[in-house]
C-alpha cells in the first residue's frame, strides 16, 4: 500500500467498507488470502499486502470482540440448546469447532479440544433446561437437566442397518420415529394427555421390537445402544419449544468444513479467535433474519445493540 502523505496523523487507509467487504469475503464465502488480495486489487484496485491485510483482520477482531460477548451473555440466559462439534485447522493443527445455538443466537467456538470440558468454557455456570445434541461422548457430559438425542442421527442409523440387510428391528424402529415426528408436528391440536399416553405406547412398541431378537449384527447393536438413550428419544412429545432433529446445526458445521477445506483454514491465534467471532455474529444474524453480510456490517458498527432492528 501507498506510504502515509507527510503531514497526516498516523493510522490506516483501510476504512470500514474495505473491513466489512474483506470480513465478507474471507470468512463467509472462504476465500483464500491470495484471492481475496487478488479480488481487491482486480476489482477495486487496491493493493493491499500481506502484511496490511493482516493487520485489517486484527482490527476486526478487536471491533466484534464486544459483539460476541453480547451474543454469549444470550446463550447463557437460554433454556434450551443444542449443540454440535466438527474439526477445525488451525496452523498444521486439527482443533475443534463447536457450535451452540438457540432459536435466537448462535456461538461458535474453536478450542484445541473436542471434549466436554469446553461445555463449561463456553457456557460458565449456565445450567440449560434442555439439551440437544447427538450421541458423542462430549456431548453426553452435558450439564442440562435432561438431553433430547438427534432423531435425524438414529434415522440415519437405522438406513445403515437396513441397507445392511436388518429387516426386523431397524423397519419397526423407523416406522416408529417416523411417527414421533409426526405427532410433534401436530402436537397443537393434542391434549397433553394423549402426548403422554403415545409416548409411553411409544416405548412399549420399541421394546417389542428388540424382543425379537434380531440375527443381524446390525439388529443386535441397535438395542445395546437404545439401553443407553432410550429416556431420551421421545422427550420432544412431552415439550413443544424442543427441535426433534438438529438439522438447523448442520449448516453451520458445514460451513465451517468447506472454509477448512478451502482456505486450509487459520495460522494464528487471533485468526483463530478471529474465524469463531466472524462464525458467531454470522449465526446469530441468520437467526434475526439478516445476511451474512449485512450481520458483519451491525457487528463492525460501533453503536446499538447488535440485537436492535434496523
Amino acid at each position: 500500500m501507498a506510504p502515509v502523505p507527510v503531514g497526516m496523523a498516523p493510522g490506516t487507509p483501510v476504512g470500514a467498507a474495505i473491513q466489512r467487504r474483506a470480513t465478507d469475503r474471507r470468512y463467509p464465502h472462504a476465500i483464500s488470502d491470495a484471492r481475496l488480495s487478488a479480488c481487491f486489487a482486480q476489482v477495486s484496485a487496491i493493493s493491499i499486502s500481506d502484511g496490511a491485510r493482516a493487520n485489517l483482520c486484527q482490527r476486526v477482531n478487536t471491533r466484534v470482540d464486544h459483539r460476541v460477548e453480547e451474543i454469549l451473555t444470550r446463550l447463557r440466559s437460554s433454556r434450551l440448546l443444542w449443540s454440535d462439534e466438527t474439526g477445525a485447522r488451525v496452523n498444521g493443527h486439527t482443533p475443534g469447532e463447536w457450535v451452540f445455538q438457540t432459536a435466537e443466537v448462535g456461538v461458535h467456538g474453536i478450542r484445541p479440544s473436542r471434549g466436554h470440558g469446553v461445555i463449561s468454557a463456553i457456557l460458565g455456570a449456565h445450567r440449560p433446561t434442555i439439551w440437544g445434541a447427538d450421541l458423542s461422548s462430549a456431548q453426553r457430559h452435558h450439564p442440562a437437566e435432561d438431553w433430547q438425542v438427534c432423531l435425524a442421527h438414529q434415522r440415519r442409523d437405522g438406513h445403515c442397518a437396513i441397507a445392511a440387510g436388518e429387516t426386523m428391528v431397524a423397519p419397526r424402529l423407523k416406522a416408529i420415529r417416523l411417527r414421533a415426528l409426526a405427532m410433534h408436528h401436530r402436537r397443537d391440536t393434542l391434549a397433553a394427555s394423549t402426548l403422554s399416553q403415545d409416548r409411553r405406547d411409544r416405548q412399549r412398541r420399541v421394546d417389542q421390537g428388540f424382543a425379537s431378537q434380531p440375527t443381524n449384527p446390525h439388529g443386535r447393536r441397535l438395542p445395546q445402544r437404545d439401553a443407553k438413550i432410550r429416556d431420551h428419544v421421545f422427550l420432544l412429545l412431552d415439550d413443544a419449544s424442543m427441535p426433534p432433529t438438529h438439522n438447523s446445526r448442520e449448516p453451520a458445521i458445514r460451513m465451517s468444513t468447506v472454509f477448512r477445506k478451502v482456505t486450509n483454514g487459520v495460522r494464528s491465534e487471533w485468526g483463530r479467535a478471529l474465524c469463531a467471532a466472524v462464525r458467531s455474529v454470522v449465526n446469530t444474524g441468520n437467526r434475526q433474519g439478516l445476511s451474512a453480510s449485512q450481520a458483519i456490517q451491525k457487528a463492525l458498527s460501533p453503536i446499538g445493540s447488535f440485537f436492535e432492528p434496523g
